[in-house]
């Protein structure tokens, strides 16, 4: 487990203190076929620009990676290139000018700023602080640091592994809400990343909808109401799907829709799906 002195349960109650961001954008991404992994899309935004986005209060953005277009912030190369997290974070630390920088990786979809804002609270009177993910073990690439405690670690250490670096300054380890440690190395990782990118947008617009029309959130079944359409979608027509959910709002408003509405037009629709293959000649006899 290293040296972290145990969990510390986090809130999104973050610090005034002046922090740089130092981001590492340039390894090689062997698991992704070498894909610009950084480059990724995640709900409209790439991997990189998201976690941009996670550290807004930073005084200096510093990204170790090939140059990209990215407003304000400063880049810089690891020596050789690709030569690993350790060389990359000597040539992002000799960026940085804040007495504290949160060093992050560059595939952190789901990290925002009230995590690094967390962070940064765990880690008053201590060297740093790090994420801990679902089994509780450190994730080095999603912490803050003591500039100053940081700068002296690297200047004495000369291995290459950011354990070994890292573990010894005993940073406190932060478990947080949400999977803000989730990074992706695979192709499956991506995959997820987007799902669960898609499902937080449609929360946050689920959210602001019932806000707007004054509708109890507690009374919409997302989930079935999203397996409706699909069903609608997939057995009639996709311009039915929205115009079928409409419907079904529009009875249960008038108190007109029967117990079980959605499941009925479910199965209609699959019914319908069954009825359109047999008219086409294409359903296979039992």
């Amino acid at each position: 487990m290293g040296g972290s002195a145990g969990p510390v349960v986090g809130t999104d109650v973050g610090v005034g203190v002046a922090y740089d961001a130092v981001i590492l954008a340039g390894g090689g991404a062997r698991r992704l076929g070498g894909r610009d992994k950084p480059a990724m899309v995640v709900a409209g935004r790439t991997l990189l620009e998201r976690v941009a986005d996670a550290v807004p209060g930073a005084c200096r953005l510093i990204v170790v990676g090939p140059a990209r277009p990215l407003p304000g912030a400063v880049f810089t190369r690891e020596d050789p290139p690709g030569g690993g997290p350790v060389p990359a974070l000597r040539a992002g630390l000799a960026e940085v000018t804040a007495p504290w920088l949160a060093l992050l990786a560059a595939d952190l979809p789901f990290l925002t700023g009230a995590h690094v804002h967390g962070l940064l609270t765990a880690a008053q009177g201590r060297a740093g602080a790090v994420l801990l993910d679902a089994e509780g073990r450190e994730q080095w690439l999603a912490g803050v640091w003591r500039t100053a405690v940081l700068r002296e670690a690297l200047a004495a250490y000369g291995g290459r592994s950011l354990h070994g670096l890292l573990a010894p300054l005993a940073p406190a380890g932060l478990a947080l809400p949400g999977t803000p440690w989730f990074d992706c190395d695979t192709m499956d990782d991506l995959r997820q990343a987007r799902q669960g990118a898609e499902m937080n947008v449609l929360a946050e617009w689920t959210a602001l909808v019932c806000a707007e029309l004054g509708v109890d959130p507690e009374r919409v079944d997302r989930d079935l109401v999203l397996d409706l359409t699909k069903d609608v979608a997939h057995g009639v027509a996709r311009p039915a799907a929205p115009l079928t959910a409409y419907l079904l709002g529009l009875a249960e408003g008038q108190g007109t829709a029967a117990p079980g509405a959605a499941a009925r037009l479910a199965a209609l629709a699959r019914g319908f799906e069954r009825r359109e293959a047999e008219d086409t000649g294409e359903a296979t006899a039992d």
